[in-house]
């Protein structure tokens, strides 16, 4: 066999891994949750509390930390953006009024955006270019 078709396999899987890890974080902060909550007002919010997106949130790091770490950069920002996308999608597509998409692109660019921050802020301050600059240049 071609070395060559064997290797993309590796270098998919931990994006398909970081993938799956953001769409069952979806699933288990934001997917039960579909309930609008009605104010006395009459305004409805929701379906979604704070409390669950930063729980989503906070759950997301930890796919992106083991990544962006390793300097793999693109893994730490597409697997939890195509997760978040597709689980997204699935989440609202059963909106009538049709503006589900603009909250998937919103979803999409906002989550890009952010990953690639983080991950670059992660990139820069760990793994292996950080020790080998920190033992060449010791604390005092």
């Amino acid at each position: 066999m071609n070395p060559g078709l064997r290797r993309p396999a590796p270098s998919l899987l931990p994006t398909l891994v970081t993938a799956g890890t953001s769409l069952a974080g979806w699933a288990a902060w934001l997917g039960w949750d579909q309930h609008r909550d009605i104010q006395p007002d009459g305004t409805t919010t929701g379906p979604y509390e704070a409390w669950q997106v930063i729980g989503l949130v906070l759950t997301l790091l930890v796919p992106l930390y083991w990544a962006a770490s390793r300097h793999r950069g693109t893994v730490a920002v597409f697997g939890p953006t195509i997760g978040l996308t597709v689980a997204a999608f699935s989440d609202w597509s059963d909106d009538a009024s049709g503006l589900y998409t603009v909250g998937v692109v919103m979803v999409t660019a906002g989550s890009l955006a952010a990953t690639a921050v983080v991950s670059a802020v992660i990139g820069a301050t760990s793994g292996p270019a950080r020790r080998a600059a920190a033992r060449q240049h010791p604390a005092s």
